[in-house]
């Protein structure tokens, strides 16, 4: 059964550090079944972003509108359905991608039946199987971005909020991360993904273009680059950015 369809609303967010702006009146939507990304570079703004929905922090100004079906819902509510990886993870470097799985099913209270079908299911999407005896520290980038991953999704969230998951690893390993989003954005869940990374702009179904805490521009990656008439986001950036 699809998931019930949820939005997070990002009205007016400001968010200063005594003279930064690291937000200067930023207003988003992300909506289910649709893998979003926040792209931009260093500084603007994105893990301030995420760490505001998460009310890790909060605002200067503006809100975050959480809703189920239309409805509005608080963030208690909706809290047990989000799942986040930070862009730098905190896994037990002793600990086998197996340990790891038994220990995010038991600080999740996911019952035995369950786990034993989920862990099956994302060992298998993420080409695991054969390292769960591997310890975290004996990984390489990408496998131990998707253990990251697997740990976040054993509890099946309804919203994914990833702060610059490929940051450091190959480029084979960041191939094969966004087929895992794939895989989820066709689940109706909803996906937000940051990265600096100009490229990773035309996997996304909807971008959202930030610099120094400012939307430069939204919308379908193909959409947008026939528009500008540009031939990468590299580009669209540093044209729309220079203008803006």
């Amino acid at each position: 059964m699809p998931h019930a369809a949820l939005s997070i609303n990002v009205r007016g967010i400001k968010k200063s550090f005594q003279a930064i702006n690291a937000l200067d009146g930023l207003t988003l939507d992300f909506t289910s079944g649709r893998m979003h990304g926040v792209i931009g570079p260093e500084g603007a703004g994105k893990t301030t972003l995420m760490r505001i929905i998460l009310k890790l922090l909060k605002p200067t100004e503006g809100c975050v509108e959480f809703k189920r079906e239309g409805n509005p819902i608080s963030f208690e509510d909706i809290r047990p359905d989000i799942a986040y990886m930070p862009q730098s993870q905190s896994l037990y470097p002793d600990l086998s991608i197996g340990e790891h799985l038994d220990f995010f099913r038991n600080l999740y209270g996911i019952p035995d039946e369950l786990y034993t079908s989920r862990r099956e299911e994302l060992l298998k999407i993420t080409r695991l199987t054969e390292f769960t005896s591997r310890p975290a520290g004996k990984l390489s980038g990408g496998m131990y971005k998707k253990l990251g991953l697997m740990c976040a999704l054993l509890r099946s969230p309804k919203i994914m909020l990833l702060d610059e998951p490929t940051n450091g690893v190959d480029p084979i390993s960041r191939r094969e991360f966004w087929e895992l989003l794939y895989i989820l954005s066709d689940q109706n869940i909803l996906i937000v993904v940051t990265t600096a990374y100009m490229d990773e702009a035309e996997r996304c179904g909807h971008v959202h273009l930030l610099e120094k805490g400012r939307l430069v521009i939204e919308g379908s990656p193909r959409e947008l680059l026939e528009a500008e008439k540009a031939k990468n986001f590299d580009e669209l950036f540093l044209r729309r950015g220079a203008h803006d």
